[in-house]
């Protein structure tokens, strides 16, 4: 069976919170630990507050056009070539951290007016298809989410690397 759809109420909740739960993932970092990659092949953690940085942006656009329009195109983005392209290890960490932030209580006011059935709205994502609004809440909500315990996991490794010899926390 499915779990019923969350209320517009409970997604604003969730994306929300996700500004403090990344600000805690990184609370007590040193610059020199937010810049360096303790997991081989990994972006540093600067990079990943950086990329959400810039996707916290075009998921508020995303959700402004299906708020705003009628059934917006929503372009897919490379987040390959953002980081590639947009320099994520020169940025300025506690200005991306702050955008994060921003954002999210700037589109938690554009989604405190709107009702139950604008939910329904939607958009028509280039690479994923039709969307409704609350499934595009739901993916830049899980975007965050889903990076969170990457930067967790470096915190571990750092640890682990301070330590010589004892075992990395789980967390």
């Amino acid at each position: 069976m499915n779990a019923p759809a969350p209320t517009l109420t409970e997604l604003i909740e969730r994306y929300a919170a996700g500004s403090q739960r990344l600000r805690e993932a990184v609370a007590g970092l040193t610059p020199e630990q937010l810049a360096s990659r303790p997991i081989a092949g990994k972006w540093s953690t600067l990079e990943v507050v950086a990329h959400l940085a810039d996707f916290e942006l075009i998921g508020a656009e995303r959700i402004a056009a299906v708020t705003a329009e009628d059934e917006p195109t929503l372009p897919g983005r490379d987040e390959t070539r953002y980081a590639a392209r947009l320099a994520y290890d020169r940025r300025d960490f506690d200005e991306q951290l702050q955008i994060v932030g921003l954002v999210r209580r700037h589109v938690v006011r554009i989604l405190q007016t709107l009702t139950e059935a604008d939910l329904a709205r939607r958009g028509v994502h280039t690479e994923a298809g039709p969307l409704l609004l609350s499934q595009l809440i739901e993916r830049v909500t899980r975007h965050l989410e889903h990076h969170v315990p990457f930067i967790e996991a470096k915190r571990r490794a750092l640890e682990a690397a301070a330590s010589p010899g004892a075992e990395p926390t789980v967390g």
